[in-house]
């Protein structure tokens, strides 16, 4: 693992957002996670980050033990559990990620906490990649799919300006049918990304979209010069005393819980390729850029 990145960056907190595990008697589970208001950026630095964050590399100026060090910009997105990410083709120019490409991602969850007890290194598909989102996961022949994390996210406009981005994040484990390897196939799976390991998740989530708002907006800025981003210490926006923010969407995290409680399969439920959830669900009006 990596040595600590100390950016001195204020952490969100798992107070910041809304977040359930749903259970299910199919043996499949649910995790819905809605995020606050990520203020100071943009759906299109999102989309941005996603396309080049796997294969894109990062000068860290004066952050201790890194020095004019360059690493991968994957090592910006949390400051303790992230060490290693690949992706292979297909890809798109530039070595971006697009849909159908693969993307091992390696970390470990709370590793400052738990160390190497909640580890990943999953090799997972790109499903979705676009302006509004990205899904990727994992299918088994005959049984459909078997994971599947999709993530959406919308500009939250205020009087013509935008303020933020709201960020809605969902993550459905396990196959559903009669075949009875499918049982077996859910406990292989469940034995490693349990409901307790999404418990730890959470935290290493809150925090790794949090940052965001930290160094998002300055890596945007050199997006015309790829090979040679930068990142310094004074480049954070966010300023220490914020007023602390919950999840901002009650009433649409209320609503997908409910339909993953009800649904006979979660993974037709959750529709990956359909149209964003939350296409008709973001304004200002309804969250509000603070207690969400």
């Amino acid at each position: 693992m990596p040595t600590e990145r100390k950016y001195g960056w204020t952490l969100k907190p798992t107070s910041s957002t809304h977040f359930e595990i749903i259970r299910k008697d199919n043996g499949q589970f649910c995790v819905v996670l809605n995020h606050s208001l990520l203020r100071g950026c943009t759906s299109e630095m999102i989309h941005w980050w996603f396309l080049h964050f796997p294969s894109a590399t990062v000068r860290l100026v004066d952050v201790e033990g890194y020095e004019d060090t360059d690493v991968p910009a994957y090592l910006l997105w949390h400051p303790s559990d992230h060490y290693g990410i690949h992706l292979t083709g297909p890809l798109g120019v530039g070595r971006t990620a697009k849909t159908g490409a693969t993307i091992q991602i390696q970390e470990t969850m709370q590793y400052l906490r738990y160390g190497w007890k909640y580890p990943v290194n999953s090799k997972l598909k790109i499903y979705y990649c676009a302006p509004d989102g990205w899904a990727m996961g994992k299918q088994i022949p005959f049984l459909g799919k078997a994971m599947m994390l999709r993530i959406h996210w919308k500009d939250v406009v205020e009087d013509g300006t935008i303020i933020g981005v709201h960020y809605h994040y969902e993550i459905v484990i396990g196959v559903v049918g009669s075949h009875p390897i499918a049982g077996f196939l859910n406990s292989r799976i469940t034995s490693h990304f349990s409901p307790e390991f999404f418990e730890a998740w959470h935290l290493h989530n809150a925090i790794e979209v949090g940052t965001f708002e930290n160094f998002l907006p300055a890596l945007y800025e050199q997006r015309s010069d790829i090979g040679n981003l930068r990142y310094s210490r004074d480049m954070n926006r966010i300023g220490q005393n914020e007023v602390p923010q919950t999840g901002y969407n009650r009433s649409l995290f209320e609503q997908r819980v409910r339909g993953y409680k009800d649904a006979r399969d979660a993974h037709k439920f959750q529709a990956w390729g359909e149209p964003s959830i939350l296409a008709k669900s973001t304004n200002a009006e309804q969250g509000g850029a603070t207690n969400g």
